[in-house]
């Protein structure tokens, strides 16, 4: 019986097969808690649409005129593809470099974000309490120095 394997064997390997799922229908199942994803901050700013997008807009509107029985917008996305695959480079030259235009205005806007973020939070309270504190030491300056002038009137 080198080779060959007996009923026997196959009959614990299937109850081998079934006590382990017994073990694992008995235990309670631990799963671990998700921790998901970090909620998105509503003041950050939206990323600027690709060149596509910007193309879309316009075709939107001459398609709407065209068809305005249509109210498929999967129609109006598929046919949008098909007009923006068959543009040559030099067509689509006018929505890339719009799209350009507004990628390098959402750079600025977000480098200026994240310094605003790096800042801290609380940097508008840090400014008002600076503010306060330089118009008492203003009101300060000008009490002394009208002390000095009454002093002076009354001699």
């Amino acid at each position: 019986m080198k080779g060959g394997k007996s009923k026997s064997d196959k009959a614990n390997k299937a109850d081998n097969k079934l006590s382990v799922k017994r073990k694992a229908a008995e235990k309670p199942s631990k799963k671990p808690v998700k921790k998901g994803k970090a909620g998105k901050d509503p003041n950050k700013p939206k990323r600027p649409p690709s060149a596509f997008f910007v193309f879309m807009e316009d075709f939107r509107k001459q398609f709407k005129e065209k068809n305005p029985n249509n109210k498929l917008v999967s129609v109006v996305g598929k046919a949008g593809g098909d007009k923006w695959k068959s543009l040559s480079e030099a067509e689509k030259a006018p929505f890339v470099a719009k799209a350009n235009k507004l990628k390098s205005e959402y750079t600025k806007i977000l480098t200026a974000y994240y310094n605003k973020q790096s800042e801290g939070g609380n940097s508008n309270a840090d400014d008002e309490e600076e503010s306060d504190k330089s118009k008492s030491e203003i009101n300060d300056d000008d009490d002394e120095e009208g002390s000095e002038e009454e002093e002076e009137e009354d001699d």
